[in-house]
């Protein structure tokens, strides 16, 4: 591995104008795709093999012309105060509204009357007028969207109060560029840690042709795969945090070897196949990690995960040859002043660090710093006993949002569970008597505790198929509701026996429940897939049994912690002012799975970058201890730095307004910290100094079935001996 990718690094390095060329035409070639494909994306959210989606899809086919999951807005009138929406002015005003949206455009499918709908509150304050409409709500044209904006815009005009919700505007978030933070204070982070404006760059350049090329082949195959528009969201932000963190170890060690006196292109060879080496195989436990989300089961999570690998992989392969290349362009530009002008550089031989002082510090209090950061997680994790999970629905929407506004309307004037009907779908196909059989459903279903209103069934065109609206008394995503979608699902069983009728349930409310419990279900599974496989690849990487599994340890240990500050912060309220989390309520129940999934592989990163060096010094001849002190003393400020600017990526996401984006950024930035910061650094030497030499044991057995990658560079020793500078380099910085 490392003599390949050594001879790669050389070859992209002397061939830079042609690697240069390849990367810039993959990178028009994707743009060119992206701005000609078709924007049309497939954002219907499936979940095979629950009874919520067998729902959906036997109301499909039983009634072709009713889309379960055609866009739908609610406009929610509220009289001014001491008057009723009854009132003849009031009502002239309400009239004309609806009169304005069914005129709305030729996507609008039917407007209800809230007046004919008998969609009044029972004090006569509030009422609301439902739209539907022909389709998705990704398909909606900006004129239907506008349509609306205005028809409740002259609503408030006319003195009524009047706020709109519902899936039609879904594809409407209020977006903020707080990111563009995360960006800059990477850029700073590297500018402190290289002291070269070219150096510092020079990972940014990499990390946003990658994710260019990423983002861009995402969008110009999103029509022709049927991908999702909110695929691209996590291939940009690991994509951005990879690419940037993948370059970083790269450059790094390319000045470090040139620091020990190699010449540029012996020294890009060195550094792609020692740190190189280390990149691929971080690269790979984050490729499984994201792929590894298709053992879940949901489409839109399977995309976003393989979306993600692709871009990661991209990252891993600009860092093995786009950067040598660069490096061939810019020559000594990316060594510090200090470094050009002959001073100490970043070799072996530089004057103890920081990192060398706290790595001396835990060997020599290993005992203690491992029970701090144990207990330190440990405690931080408790929150996460009280976890949770649920989707957000507009009663999570910031305050301010005309979406959260219309919620607490109806749920001030109808009750809770307006918000989350249930909708029940009877399939009497098998029944002698289809109309008995849904009036012993509903009958049945009016008798079951949380039951506020169960309105009268409605047959399809074949009187085969009925669907009946449940309006729950409590709130969609508290725990009585949940409990009885259960409850009619268990009494489903007796009434088929008497009706020979199937009763499902289904709507927004019961799929979210079925998300929730699937995401729950697969939890297990996918740490095992997970885990297992990256595990066998650490003990391919470091020849060991015992780091690969305090690895894994430490990441278990790290993920809970970080959810137990998730609930902390977005459930429990602890700091949201802070966060301007404005809204608490569940967490979002892809939000575990996309944690363990995302910062698993990232945690494989620092723990292969920091580790690799320290095998890489035992190999040579060092005792354990000191194996452990040279890590940090190459390793530990460029994992610093890594580790800063991945959180700095991830927190420029918690500025979002929409609070899916606001939670996965601040999860899993805080994620990264702990790993990063408690684990890697503090837990990790503290465990190597326990074990000494016992951490690189290796049944003799096992090491001859292991494959000898030589992730350490070992190879490279007798590869080509030490250049001197080239006659163009300065002088003092060849060590005699």
């Amino acid at each position: 591995m490392a003599t390949f990718l050594y001879k790669l690094g050389r070859l992209a390095f002397r061939r830079r104008w042609y690697v240069a060329l390849i990367w810039v035409t993959l990178l028009a070639l994707a743009g060119t795709g992206a701005a000609t494909a078709s924007k049309a994306t497939n954002d219907s959210f499936s979940i095979p093999g629950t009874e919520a989606q067998h729902a959906f899809d036997l109301l499909e086919k039983r009634n072709p012309g009713q889309r379960a999951d055609g866009a739908s807005a609610r406009l929610v009138f509220k009289a001014p105060e001491g008057q009723k929406i009854t009132d003849p002015k009031n009502t002239a005003k309400v009239e004309k509204v609806v009169a304005e949206l069914k005129g709305g455009g030729s996507q609008v499918e039917s407007v209800a009357d809230p007046f004919q709908a008998k969609a009044v509150s029972r004090d006569g304050t509030t009422a609301y007028a439902s739209v539907t409409y022909k389709v998705k709500s990704n398909e909606l044209t900006e004129d239907s969207r506008t349509n609306l904006k205005d028809a409740a815009a002259h609503g408030r005009d006319d003195g009524l109060t009047v706020e709109t919700g519902g899936s039609a505007l879904q594809s409407m978030p209020e977006g903020g560029n707080t990111e563009v933070f995360g960006m800059v204070i990477s850029a700073f982070v590297l500018l402190i840690t290289f002291g070269s404006l070219v150096a510092a760059g020079l990972p940014l350049l990499t990390a946003i042709i990658g994710v260019g090329i990423g983002i861009s082949s995402i969008t110009a195959l999103s029509a022709t795969l049927g991908l999702s528009s909110n695929t691209s969201t996590l291939a940009m932000m690991i994509g951005l945090a990879v690419g940037i963190d993948y370059a970083l170890f790269i450059v790094s060690r390319y000045r470090a070897e040139m620091a020990e006196g190699r010449e540029r292109e012996e020294a890009a060879g060195r550094a792609v196949g020692t740190a190189g080496s280390a990149v691929v195989f971080a690269g790979l436990t984050v490729v499984i990690a994201l792929a590894g989300l298709a053992v879940v089961n949901i489409p839109i999570l399977t995309q976003m995960g393989l979306a993600a690998a692709g871009t990661v992989a991209i990252a891993v392969l600009i860092a093995l040859t786009l950067i040598p290349a660069l490096l061939g362009f810019w020559g000594r530009k990316v060594l510090s002043r200090k470094a050009r002008k002959g001073a100490a550089g970043e070799g072996g031989d530089a004057k103890p660090n920081m990192g060398t002082r706290w790595a001396r510090f835990v060997l020599r209090r290993p005992v203690l710093v491992l029970l701090a950061g144990v207990i330190g997680l440990g405690a931080v994790a408790v929150p996460a006993a009280s976890l949770e999970l649920g989707l957000p629905d507009d009663g999570s929407q910031p305050v301010k949002t005309t979406q959260r506004k219309a919620y607490d309307l109806l749920s001030d004037g109808f009750g809770p569970g307006f918000n989350g009907p249930l909708m029940l779908v009877v399939d009497a196909a098998k029944s002698d008597n289809p109309k008995a059989a849904a009036e012993s459903v509903e009958k049945t279903v009016k008798g079951l505790d949380d039951v506020a209103m169960v309105t009268p069934a409605r047959f399809n065109h074949d009187g085969d198929t009925a669907t009946i609206t449940v309006i729950p008394k409590s709130k969609p995503s508290g725990k009585e509701t949940e409990d009885l979608v259960h409850a009619i699902r268990d009494k489903g069983a007796s009434i088929k026996g008497d009706t020979g009728a199937q009763v499902l349930v289904t709507g927004a409310t019961a799929m979210n429940i079925d998300v929730s419990q699937k995401l729950n279900d697969a939890l297990l599974p996918y740490l095992a897939l997970v885990v297992g496989l990256a595990f066998l690849l650490l003990m391919v990487v470091f020849r060991s049994v015992l780091v690969p599994l305090k690895a894994a340890l430490g990441f278990l240990l790290s993920v809970v912690a970080a959810l137990g500050a998730v609930v902390a912060v977005f459930q429990w309220g602890w700091l949201s002012g802070v966060f301007g989390v404005e809204e608490t309520g569940p967490i979002m129940s892809m939000m575990p799975i996309f944690m363990v999934g995302v910062v698993f592989g990232l945690a494989m990163d620092y723990e292969v970058f920091l580790v690799t060096r320290m095998r890489e010094a035992f190999v040579h001849g060092e005792r354990p201890g000191e194996a452990v002190v040279t890590g940090f003393r190459h390793g530990a400020r460029v994992v610093t730095a890594a580790a800063i600017i991945m959180i700095s990526v991830f927190a420029g996401f918690i500025g979002s307004s929409e609070s899916m984006i606001k939670m996965m950024g601040f999860g899993l930035a805080i994620a990264v910290f702990f790993d990063a910061f408690v684990v890697r650094m503090a837990i990790v030497p503290a465990v190597l100094a326990l074990l000494g030499k016992a951490a690189w044991w290796l049944p003799a057995t096992l090491g001859k079935v292991l494959p000898n990658v030589d992730v350490e560079g070992e190879g490279l020793a007798e590869a080509k001996p030490v250049a001197l500078a080239d006659p163009d380099e300065d002088p003092r910085l060849t060590r005699v």
